[in-house]
């Protein structure tokens, strides 16, 4: 199977490095940058790239889109013609309406794009901080529409099993973007907010323990990515930050009232939750 990455970033590098750690071999690479096509080629986990890429297009059996949700239609329009005929397309976006909307009317007729996010990433971006391992056991996510093909649906999880993701799952694009409003994007701006909210100033890193790195970890974040993210479901991500500060507000109020008791029963009922994840 040949097999096209576009965007060699963090996640479009990880997928290439996978990919050749599970013996698909026969893999290009399309971006921008010579500089990264030139550090993947070097590092054995593309045969060859460039950043027009028609050339492969015209040869691929599957294609993998990563690049930044704005960037797609664009990517699609230039190449709508170089695709190869029965081969699949896939994405790697954090966010599916907004997208499947723009693109929908210029997908062309000849392949099956199937809609996916791998739920794992890296706060560093570039080809340098791409890794097998951010993918291992993780969660991937498909979106699959009534135009896919099931056989194909198959193909796409077989290649995504193989990669090392431990759990598959398949939700309709409203679905997604409501989970994800909630699972990621309200945690990322969570982070933001907490490190936002501290004193200027002091010298914070002495004081901190697994608490405040783990729930941090993210606040160290790609803004042109993620303010697009963020916008592209804002009323998912308005939802869930309402939903959160109704709860924030109530352990609030537990504690201007010195109300033990109700702070325990949330605290026994978030641990009861939190087990069964």
């Amino acid at each position: 199977m040949r097999i096209v990455i576009v965007g060699l970033g963090v996640i479009g590098g990880s997928f290439a490095i996978s990919l050749k750690k599970a013996g698909y071999h026969d893999v290009y690479g399309i971006d921008t940058d010579p500089a990264t096509i030139e550090k993947a080629k070097s590092a054995g986990i593309i045969v060859d790239g460039n950043a027009s890429g028609e050339a492969f297009l015209r040869q691929a059996d599957l294609t993998v889109i990563s690049l930044y949700p704005r960037l797609i239609k664009g990517f699609l329009e230039k190449n709508r013609e170089n695709f190869k005929p029965g081969s699949i397309i896939t994405d790697a976006t954090g966010i599916k309406m907004n997208l499947l909307r723009e693109i929908e009317g210029i997908i062309p007729e000849t392949v099956d794009f199937i809609f996916g996010h791998p739920m794992a990433g890296r706060e560093k971006k570039g080809i340098d901080y791409a890794s097998a391992e951010v993918f291992r056991n993780a969660n991937y996510i498909i979106t699959p529409t009534e135009k896919n093909r099931p056989e194909n649906i198959e193909i796409l999880k077989k290649i995504i099993s193989d990669m090392g993701f431990g759990h598959i799952c398949a939700v309709t694009p409203e679905e997604h973007d409501e989970l994800i409003g909630f699972t990621s994007q309200l945690p990322h701006a969570m982070a933001v907010a907490l490190i936002n909210s501290d004193k200027e100033g002091r010298n914070t890193g002495l004081f901190i323990g697994d608490s405040y790195r783990d729930l941090t970890r993210i606040a160290n974040i790609n803004e042109d990515l993620w303010s697009e993210l963020f916008l592209g479901n804002k009323e998912n991500l308005l939802m869930a930050i309402n939903n959160f500060e109704i709860e924030l507000d109530l352990i609030k109020k537990a504690v201007f009232e010195n109300d033990r008791e109700t702070l325990c029963r949330f605290f026994r009922k978030s641990s009861s939750r939190r087990e069964k994840l």
